[in-house]
């Protein structure tokens, strides 16, 4: 009777670990070798995949190491993969010419799959503005979305977090400086490229935003008219203006054409003036090139008279 009830117990004991291992196993992720045609970037996808400098580093290292890292996934209704982690490795094994990458999929919903994506994203050293403000932006919706708690307190500054705490914390942004990345999502393209090539600054570009896009239009015309970037304070008067209906092309040529501090004085000419002086197909390089020799021949031509 004893050794029936052992043989019976450690039968028990086998099935219970048996189990347990196989679940697990059913559990671990594994990692597929799948068809680069079947992986399709993440929908609204705000990092930006270049092919610059570091990315032909990457498929150099893909040439000779082939993909180490495997990317992340999620099966597609349509078919195929949504890639949620590993965008630029898929554009450097598609230029490196492989037929297949490592992938692990995973079933995601949308707004796990944002947060991921985002994350793994905001990782990387040398990120755009754009870049920040639209996964920011994205990031901030999913936590709402899944309800994510504002009740918690911050033990270092004595008050309740927002979300918009919780979408800061991991590259050390405060609340704030979220809100005011997340408000360039508002800038048209032509001005938010601007802040991305720093022709624009950073503070100007958030107050620039609250502009309409009518208003933001008419800004970047007259900002090339005069070939001034705006500093800070002359992005909130236009803002203000704006608030208070006062706002057109030609308050912000007047506001633009000003002269800042640092500047030496100069002469704002503006671009319809010089239009007509000039075939239609003139770029402003060409009309400056051109002004530029004539009145080089015009010197010459006042140095030769003063000297007879």
């Amino acid at each position: 009777m004893p050794k029936n009830s052992l043989n019976v117990s450690l039968k028990g004991a086998d099935d219970i670990f048996s189990t347990e291992e196989s679940r697990q196993e059913q559990q671990r992720e594994q990692v597929q070798q799948i068809p680069i045609g079947e992986l399709f970037p993440f929908k609204d996808h705000p990092f930006k995949v270049l092919d610059d400098e570091s990315m032909q580093r990457t498929v150099e290292s893909v040439e000779q190491y082939g993909v180490l890292s495997p990317l992340i996934a999620r099966p597609r209704p349509e078919g195929g993969y949504e890639i949620i982690s590993g965008h630029r490795r898929q554009h450097a094994a598609q230029l490196a010419g492989l037929d297949t990458l490592p992938v692990i999929v995973r079933q995601m919903d949308d707004d796990a799959a944002v947060l991921l994506m985002v994350d793994s994203n905001l990782q990387r050293e040398n990120i755009l503005p754009s870049e920040r403000a639209f996964a920011y932006k994205m990031k901030l919706e999913a936590l709402k979305n899944q309800g994510a708690r504002s009740d918690l307190t911050s033990a270092q500054l004595g008050r309740k977090l927002e979300t918009a705490d919780i979408v800061g914390q991991e590259s050390g942004d405060s609340r704030n400086q979220v809100r005011r990345f997340i408000r360039l999502t508002n800038l048209v393209p032509e001005l938010l490229d601007m802040v991305d090539e720093k022709k624009i600054a950073f503070n100007p570009a958030v107050e620039l935003s609250y502009l309409d896009e009518s208003q933001q239009r008419d800004f970047l015309e007259a900002m090339q008219d005069t070939q001034n970037a705006p500093s800070l304070s002359q992005a909130q008067r236009l803002k203000k203006l704006a608030q208070e209906g006062h706002f057109s092309y030609d308050v912000a040529f007047a506001v633009m054409g000003e002269e800042k501090k640092d500047e030496l004085d100069k002469m704002v000419i503006k671009n319809d003036t010089l239009r007509k002086y000039f075939p239609r197909s003139y770029t402003p390089k060409q009309m400056e090139d051109t002004i530029i020799k004539l009145l080089e021949q015009w010197q010459r031509k006042q140095q030769r008279q003063n000297e007879r």
